[in-house]
């Protein structure tokens, strides 16, 4: 029998084969659930060979699948010369055992198969350090499994204390690593934090969506950022912020974030916490949808379910329908227009819509604003540009020396409008805006 080494969890070049089990009645986003799975696959750099969907009412405690199917892929396993099966859903340590015995070939869950694509992906120092404490955090719990070695130490007197000792001290290691791993996310979190929170005098506006949903192509689209956009999942680890600019000389800040997945762990969400600050500190979240889709439902409630766990999920949001050059007709978009107020349709590809969605951006900016009058020395130059550059100057006019504005502007901004002018005068027609 092959000894299996479970030290390293990468499937790069492997030959695999997919595993998923769906109730007898289950929808098309569960059995697409395995496309996804062979997708996140061969973006790890597997080779996939083939898929089985076992019908079953629930998943089996010992076997994930029931025992006379792991028994009929055993001979599958062996005649197509799979190094690894990869299952859609966690399993426990006791299940990926069980199935190893019985497949004689590495078995590793959806969420091995997720961190491996992010270790891979991992860019800079903050994405690694966090991808790491994940799988630290996701492997404590299953040490003993990918201890093979301790095989060797099975039966006889005195044989059991010195492999339990060592798995121990491992343990102990592990747990030593998460803690020091944590404190250091904890300060590059505050850092981000009060970095995103610096950005007080700008309009924040965050990119979300399921992965793959075209996020990093409509980025790039609106803004010069220049962010990699390739047709892989999690192409896109690190956050990237850029200017957007709305016409008027307004401007906002478009930070382009992770994308979620179905079945995404919660140990992961929780390390990327410091990268997904972008979210919880937003003013406005565009939901990019691919709506080109046939589970382009399902992936909207994928997504809305991580925002919850964010606490990001009653943030103001302009659903963002994408990919409407590759539709056939206008069925879904229709149905999301109708469910959602705000919802544009677009193609980041061709520049389809996006007008409209600059035009919505600067809508829900606008209703943010107090309608003032500034009257102010007409040599007064910092206090004209501040004007210009924060708010949406409706009219100017000289009179009597004095320049006289009619802005649309943020409250948040005039304390420091009065601050860069001593004789600037500030009129409220349409009442004082509350607390100045």
């Amino acid at each position: 029998m092959i000894e299996l080494k479970k030290t390293d969890l990468s499937v790069r070049a492997e030959r695999a084969l997919l595993l998923g089990v769906i109730s007898p009645r289950g929808s098309n986003y569960d059995r697409e659930s395995l496309d996804e799975l062979a997708r996140l696959a061969a973006t790890a750099g597997a080779v996939v060979v083939d898929g089985v969907i076992q019908k079953k009412h629930g998943i089996d405690p010992t076997y994930y699948i029931g025992k006379g199917k792991a028994l009929e892929l055993a001979a599958v396993c062996r005649d197509q010369n799979i190094n690894v099966v990869i299952c859609d859903d966690d399993l426990t340590p006791a299940q990926i055992r069980n199935l190893e015995k019985i497949l004689n070939s590495k078995v590793i869950d959806r969420s091995e198969l997720i961190l491996d694509v992010f270790a891979h992906r991992a860019r800079t120092r903050q994405a690694q350090i966090q991808v790491e404490l994940a799988q630290l955090e996701y492997t404590l719990p299953r040490l003993r499994r990918m201890w093979t070695h301790l095989d060797r130490y099975k039966g006889g007197i005195g044989t059991r204390g010195p492999g339990e000792k060592q798995l121990e001290a491992d343990r102990r290691i592990v747990s030593k690593k998460i803690q020091e791993l944590k404190k250091r996310l904890k300060e590059i979190e505050d850092h981000r934090r009060q970095e995103v929170a610096a950005r007080v005098e700008c309009f924040k506006v965050s990119l979300v969506g399921y992965t793959n949903a075209g996020k990093s192509t409509l980025m790039n689209a609106l803004t010069d950022a220049a962010v990699l956009v390739e047709d892989k999942l999690f192409s896109t680890l690190d956050t990237k912020t850029s200017l957007l600019r709305l016409g008027d000389r307004r401007k906002v800040l478009l930070s382009d974030t992770v994308g979620f997945i179905k079945k995404l762990p919660h140990h992961l969400v929780a390390s990327f916490h410091a990268t997904l600050e972008e979210v919880r500190q937003a003013d406005l979240l565009l939901h990019v949808v691919d709506v080109s889709s046939a589970s382009a439902v399902e992936q909207v409630e994928s997504v809305n379910d991580v925002l919850r766990e964010l606490g990001a999920d009653k943030k103001t949001t302009i659903l963002v329908l994408n990919k409407i050059d590759a539709l056939s007709d206008d069925t879904l978009p229709t149905l999301f227009m109708a469910k959602h107020r705000h919802a544009v349709s677009v193609s980041a590809i061709n520049g389809q819509g996006l007008d409209d969605l600059k035009r919505n951006i600067a809508s829900f900016l606008e209703d943010r604003c107090v309608d003032i009058r500034v009257a102010c020395d007409a040599a007064d130059g910092k206090l004209s540009a501040y004007l210009y550059d924060k708010g949406r100057v409706l009219s100017k006019r000289l009179h009597e020396s004095k320049l006289h504005f009619h802005v649309l502007i943020e409250e948040k901004y005039i304390p420091k409008i009065k601050q860069l002018s001593k004789d600037v005068v500030i009129t409220y027609p349409a009442g004082e805006p509350s607390g100045l």
